[in-house]
């Protein structure tokens, strides 16, 4: 885990993320904070998303591999913000030339970390785990404003 990247805010302002192919470094922002069917409701913002980006439909078994572990990442983050933070505040999914970003924005103090040892047949504890085994990095960074943290993690384009 790396906790060394800072959260750096999407200042191109709304309809930032409304092309239909995703240049490098678009964003997409869905404010969470009070919304119920929090963990739907970020999969489907994040599947319109991959769509609208050419990740799905999936044209090969390896794309949506990719796309299904976008799709499962989201849901434990959120997640986990749901259960251990309050609640999430915003997700934003960036879209780089070789990978995708999903950063989830919390007012909690603590520091999201896989259990150790990880025990597959125990209940409970395996969000982060499946993160970090699925992801190519992630972490944790303070907001901007001093409230909470963003929990980010990359995965690799196909």
């Amino acid at each position: 885990m790396s906790t060394t990247r800072p959260f750096v805010p999407d200042d191109r302002g709304p309809g930032a993320g409304d092309a239909a192919v995703a240049p490098a470094g678009q964003v997409r922002r869905l404010l969470l904070a009070g919304a119920s069917g929090i963990v739907p409701l970020a999969r489907d913002f994040t599947r319109q998303a991959l769509h609208d980006w050419g990740w799905m439909p999936a044209t090969t078994p390896e794309h949506r591999a990719a796309a299904e572990d976008v799709l499962l990442v989201v849901s434990e983050l959120v997640t986990n913000a749901c259960l251990h933070a309050g609640g999430p505040q915003e997700l934003r999914l960036r879209c780089g030339d070789s990978s995708l970003r999903m950063e989830i924005s919390d007012n909690g103090a603590g520091t999201p970390a896989p259990r150790s040892p990880h025990q597959a047949g125990r209940p409970g504890g395996h969000g982060m785990f499946i993160v970090q085994r699925l992801c190519r990095d992630w972490g944790v960074a303070p907001n901007p404003d001093g409230r909470g943290k963003t929990v980010w993690a990359e995965l690799t384009a196909p």
